[in-house]
């Protein structure tokens, strides 16, 4: 978690200035890529009690708000991260609450059963070394009838090998929940110039079973599940390319291999 916790904290200046965030500053009601794409299946929030767990720059959490809830709650571990957030919301004219914590430790920062929405977007899962644990914590943190969004990478891509050379994609790489594999990478999935100062960091996967399982053991029910040819970026390179809608999707044959998913569930 230290390690991971550097990593995302040297990767902040370079998200603020490569995230799109000039939308939210001049259109009151931009909304963010992730967002924007499930938007009819998360539907409006108005009423709603809103927590954004691993919220990281707040540009999701935001885009939260500008949908109607009563209150929004973003959740993280990195104090960097944490302070461009409260920034934007600012400068925003947006009420947003951001508590600094670990996600295992969620509950003794926030309160149980406080909230009618728990949010987690593309890239949150993949940080977390215990499915049952996370899965626990999201029902400890949900009211009775509430309900958790998700759109996150596909386990397969995750699983995935750098494309090569001769272009086939290749599993390399845990599918299921292990403890972990360690990479170093001196530049993260923006543009930026200068390396990142912590490089390091801790990849753990978890199968789709692992997921539904462990939310179903946290006494959740699934309600919606959608696997999708596409991704917010662009995760394999040359093998990708960008479509009219800002998703990115093989360039050869794309529905040969799910890049993410959008999951519901609801406390019973």
């Amino acid at each position: 978690m230290q390690t991971n916790r550097a990593n995302w904290n040297s990767r902040v200046v370079h998200h603020v200035a490569g995230y799109a965030l000039r939308g939210f500053y001049e259109d009151p009601n931009y909304l963010s890529d992730v967002v924007r794409f499930d938007r009819d299946r998360l539907g409006r929030l108005d009423g709603l009690d809103v927590v954004h767990l691993q919220c990281h720059i707040g540009h999701d959490t935001l885009s939260l708000a500008r949908l109607g809830a009563k209150s929004v709650t973003g959740l993280d571990f990195s104090r960097p991260a944490l302070d461009a957030a409260t920034e934007l919301a600012a400068a925003c004219g947006a009420t947003i609450t951001y508590v600094e914590s670990e996600l295992y430790h969620a509950v003794a920062a926030l309160g149980a059963e406080r909230f009618d929405l728990v949010y987690t977007g593309v890239g949150a899962l993949c940080w977390l070394p215990d499915i049952h644990r996370w899965a626990e914590v999201v029902g400890e943190l949900l009211r009775p009838g509430g309900r958790l969004f998700i759109r996150e990478g596909h386990p397969v891509l995750w699983a995935l090998a750098d494309p090569r050379p001769d272009g086939l994609l290749v599993l390399e790489f845990p599918y299921f929940e292990t403890p972990g594999v360690a990479f170093s990478e001196p530049f993260s999935y923006v543009e930026h110039v200068e390396p990142l100062a912590s490089p390091d960091f801790i990849h753990f996967n978890h199968g789709l079973g692992e997921i539904i399982g462990a939310l179903l053991d946290a006494g959740l029910r699934l309600t919606a599940f959608f696997e999708h040819d596409s991704s917010p970026w662009n995760a394999l390179g040359d093998a990708m390319e960008e479509g009219p809608d800002g998703e990115f999707r093989l360039r050869a044959s794309p529905e040969r291999l799910p890049l993410t998913y959008t999951l519901q569930a609801t406390k019973i």
